[in-house]
């Protein structure tokens, strides 16, 4: 079987559906399966191309994958025009190198978001006479919606509608990364054939082991640390950790790090100077081959959203529960049903300042029940978000399509 898989994002940049795609890819070629990605010159988040990268395209091998990367216009703008330009700039990339590059495969895995990237890859399914497998991590564009990027019934949430209905009725296969995103999308498209293609986690990277040493690069001494890892963006809501911060200044022994890189980081950095958050450490992006051992150095690890969205699990949920960690998870939806089933933390509804506090002293001043929610989440990761187990049962469904 070959499977060609089109998606804006990819290693060497970290980040979800960069993990979740290269894990994807990876375990397709351990089981004697080639796989071919299309993807452009690594520059999330930063906004610039990589060093050792650049020009129209380039072709290497990555964990026995095929990569093909092409041309992109780089940038960590929020602002509309630039990153539509990025966005259309892969599109037209990756359909004309695609073209002349990608060798006809059996299906090819679109990823979404971008929505965009759905017309790349209907081009491509056509070219090469693949069966076309929209994957959909975020239900855009209702997600931009509810995070305020776009107007609902404005053009753009009319065009980007029909885009996304367009997507769906051509492709063989629409995967979600949620249940709640597979079931919203059958609700309003009973025809299209769905699958739940779940996020998970890598249980043996992310294992409870003895992380002192990295603890000592957290820069903290004794204190309970409160840790968030990954992009500094609109959507994850971190002024809310700011201000967490700010109502726990006076509680000793408490400690926030937050992690990565990101279009609102300068902000949350600038913010926290001019309120004076000395109990706040903001550190550069570690390497993905150290976060495992950063997160289980932590004593709580942070989960938060900016607002309900449709459909999001975010993928930090199941890496701290692998990591054996008590989760302050700051969203509503599927991702509070699962750390509440799972008695993996709290739950704390978007907004909610004083119970997001709440949380974290009541966690910092428990370590007995920092250890049952730990070792509650990890049992879970293990038995219902493991990466190998959902990748294994997508391979053998799409064997069985072509008579492998």
């Amino acid at each position: 079987m070959h499977l060609a898989i089109c998606t804006q994002y990819y290693p060497p940049e970290v980040g979800a559906p960069q993990n979740r795609l290269s894990e994807l890819a990876r375990l397709f070629v351990l089981s004697g399966h080639r796989v071919t990605v299309l993807t452009a010159m690594p520059n999330y988040p930063s906004g610039r191309i990589h060093d050792g990268y650049g020009g129209l395209w380039r072709r290497e091998s990555v964990d026995g994958a095929d990569v093909l990367r092409t041309a992109i216009y780089p940038t960590q703008s929020t602002g509309f025009l630039k990153r539509l330009a990025s966005y259309f700039s892969f599109v037209f990339s990756s359909a004309i190198c695609g073209t002349f590059l990608l060798k006809r495969a059996d299906f090819l895995l679109v990823e979404s978001p971008p929505l965009f990237l759905g017309l790349s890859g209907f081009w491509l399914s056509r070219v090469k006479r693949a069966r076309l497998i929209f994957n959909v991590s975020d239900l855009w564009p209702e997600s931009a919606v509810q995070l305020g990027f776009v107007r609902r019934n404005g053009a753009l949430h009319k065009v980007s509608s029909w885009l996304e209905a367009f997507c769906y009725r051509q492709a063989w296969l629409v995967t979600g990364q949620s249940k709640s995103i597979v079931e919203d999308i059958h609700r309003r498209f009973p025809n299209c054939q769905t699958y739940h293609l779940s996020n998970g986690v890598d249980v043996k990277r992310f294992a409870m082991n003895d992380n002192s040493r990295a603890r000592d690069r957290l820069r903290v001494n004794g204190d309970c640390v409160a840790m968030y890892a990954g992009l500094h963006g609109s959507a994850q809501g971190l002024s809310q950790v700011l201000d967490a911060a700010e109502t726990l200044i006076k509680e000793q022994g408490i400690r926030f790090v937050l992690i990565g890189d990101g279009p609102e980081k300068k902000l949350l950095i600038d913010a926290a100077r001019e309120r004076g958050l000395q109990n706040i450490e903001f550190l550069t992006p570690f390497p993905a081959t150290e976060m495992p051992a950063l997160i289980g150095a932590a004593d709580i690890v942070l989960v938060p959203l900016k607002s309900f969205i449709s459909g999001a699990v975010p993928s930090k949920l199941y890496e701290a529960m692998a990591s054996g960690k008590p989760v302050v998870l700051v969203a509503d939806g599927e991702a509070a049903e699962i750390v509440r089933e799972h008695h993996a933390g709290l739950t704390v509804e978007p907004g909610d300042i004083e119970g997001l506090a709440t949380a974290l002293k009541t966690l910092a001043a428990q370590p007995l029940l920092r250890r049952t929610f730990g070792d509650n989440g990890r049992r879970a990761a293990e038995q219902h978000f493991n990466r190998e187990i959902i990748v294994s049962r997508f391979r053998a469904f799409l064997e069985q399509q072509i008579g492998c």
